[in-house]
């Protein structure tokens, strides 16, 4: 059976390289070109760093309940909102990643990115008003709604933290390989130094010190971004045409660069890629949790269309640079060998072409906002799993109501806990193939979370143990596919061919999650109705 290449696979995949998994061995010329920009880097991450601390200790005075250090007390605007979770979106696998994806394998890349922004309509139409008007610290706060509150909230507990935890591992290795390539430290230390500042940054700030850094680094790499397409295109005359001969000219592929043909070797791997992009979205703990940052519905929709409206241009811009890195940065051999590969890694390309295109200040500019990104997406990270912690998994295995001091405590425990974690897994997983850690993020969104999200929304007959039963079966079956899958099962694990054949299960468990849920509410739904008749509100629950 034919499969999707493995350049052509989504950032989930192609981020491999990105963070120096599969890249672990660099020449000395590799590195000693890398590292030419480390003082201007030096700077604005020092720069950065500093003005997070003080946006957290900012925030940390107003932070004294649990609404404002978990949602910043509803208090943020449509506008801002619509930046942080762009912020939120545009991590460090989605800019270097994906500009490698391009720099590899041309139009296959950018094919990618018009799947994830395609995932945002889907979060606009079907989720963002509802999931505001409903909830107030969590998705759970919907589902119990009108099921009952305890096995809801400790199975929508477990599967946001699974899905925290996969993502946060994915992003202390990103750092700490980042910050060890650029700074020439070691890993542990570079891992530990991340994580304590996230640590702080996020038991001391909360959600209102998350989103204005979401939202400051939104504007850098949007406006990095841009100022890099620019230089590119000025280097050929604002001729577009010009950049894609130049590309098809450097590139061993020649005019297949410019048509989509990965793709196409396996249309059912594709097929489930796409699925769990499009939904996955959509079930994703630390982009649902910014509904609740927002007043009312009318501001989560809008504050979607923001966003929406800001990814298409960080992605029209990676167009331009992933096509203008193969244009310029393939056969210079000061940035790329022989066959064309880029020195640290072809998902290195941006900072390199930062540095061909407009010397090393803009390199080392570049390279501090992908770092930055990486401490924006954790920060989100942590507030979201502390919420689920607090909100979710202590009231649903105690049974009893939290006050306000309580929740708040909990919360920012459960945020150095999970911190810690980070911590301790990054160091654990150094070297290791990170890739399936996001892929599986992915499709546990969108099998476990996203169905249940639906069906409580839009179907009365959901029951509790509809959803109960079918979200176990979307949160087991997609972790032991994945497990089964050819990255886990082949690559990383060397147990042979792959049990099943595709890296993403979302196209299986994502409808038969949905078909259990069905099943199970209707053979339940007698039962149940009583129960439902006398179910306390989440208002009264959760006050």
């Amino acid at each position: 059976m034919m499969r999707i290449p493995r350049n052509c696979m989504p950032f989930l995949f192609a981020t491999v390289s990105t963070f120096g998994v599969g890249d672990a061995a660099y020449s000395a010329q590799s590195d000693s070109q890398i590292r030419q920009a480390e003082s201007s880097t030096i700077v604005f991450f020092v720069v950065f760093a500093v003005l997070t601390l003080l946006i957290s200790f900012w925030a940390a005075r107003r932070a004294t309940s649990s609404s404002e250090y978990l949602t910043a007390g509803s208090s943020i605007s449509a506008g801002q909102n619509g930046l942080a979770i762009a912020g939120d979106y545009m991590s460090a696998g989605a800019f270097l990643g994906l500009s490698g994806a391009i720099y590899a394998s041309g139009l296959d890349g950018m094919f990618l990115a018009a799947s994830y922004l395609a995932s945002w309509p889907i979060v606009l139409f079907l989720v963002a008003e509802p999931l505001r008007r409903l909830g107030k610290y969590s998705f759970a706060d919907v589902l119990t709604h009108k099921l009952r509150e305890r096995p809801i909230r400790i199975l929508a507990g477990a599967s946001t933290l699974v899905i925290v935890s996969f993502y946060l591992v994915a992003q202390m290795v990103g750092a700490g390989e980042l910050i060890s390539l650029l700074f020439g430290i070691g890993y542990a230390p570079s891992v530990i130094m991340v994580g304590l500042l996230m640590i702080v940054f996020s038991t001391l700030g909360g959600m209102r010190a998350a989103t204005w850094v979401q939202i400051i680094k939104a504007i850098l790499m949007i406006g990095g971004s841009v100022m890099i397409a620019a230089l590119v295109l000025a280097r050929f005359g604002f001729n577009v045409s010009d950049l894609f001969k130049a590309a098809v000219t450097n590139h061993p592929n020649g005019n297949k660069i410019m048509d989509i043909r990965g793709f196409a070797q396996d249309a059912v791997a594709t097929l489930s890629l796409g699925v769990g992009i499009l939904f996955g979205t959509a079930g994703l703990p630390h982009i649902l949790m910014r509904f609740f940052t927002v007043s009312d519905e009318r501001a989560a929709r809008v504050s979607v269309f923001y966003a929406t409206c800001l990814i298409g241009l960080f992605f029209a811009m990676l167009f331009v640079i992933g096509y203008g890195s193969i244009a310029i940065l393939r056969g210079d051999a000061t940035y790329a060998n022989a066959s064309g590969v880029l020195f640290g890694g072809n998902n290195l390309a941006p900072i390199h072409l930062a540095r061909a295109v407009g010397g090393s200040i803009l390199a080392g500019f570049i390279s501090a906002v992908a770092f930055a990104t990486i401490l924006a997406v954790v920060s989100g990270l942590l507030i979201a799993g502390a919420s689920s912690a607090a909100n979710d998994l202590v009231v649903g295995l105690s049974g009893r109501h939290l006050d306000e001091r309580m929740r708040l405590r909990i919360s920012r425990i459960a945020a150095m806990t999970l911190g810690v974690l980070g911590i301790l897994l990054g160091l654990a997983c150094e070297g290791q193939n990170v890739a399936y850690l996001l892929a599986l993020a992915t499709a546990i969104a969108a099998s476990a979370n996203f169905p249940l999200l639906l069906l409580a929304i839009y179907w009365d007959g959901l029951t509790t143990r509809g959803a109960v039963v079918g979200g176990t079966f979307g949160l087991v079956s997609s972790v032991v596919l994945t497990a089964m899958g050819p990255t886990i099962w082949s690559k990383v694990l060397g147990l042979g061919p792959a049990i099943f054949p595709y890296d993403s299960p979302a196209l299986f468990t994502v409808p038969l999650t949905l078909l259990v849920c069905w099943l199970v509410s209707i053979a339940t739904a007698e039962a149940e109705r009583d129960r439902r008749l006398t179910q306390p509100s989440v208002a009264q629950y959760a006050e």
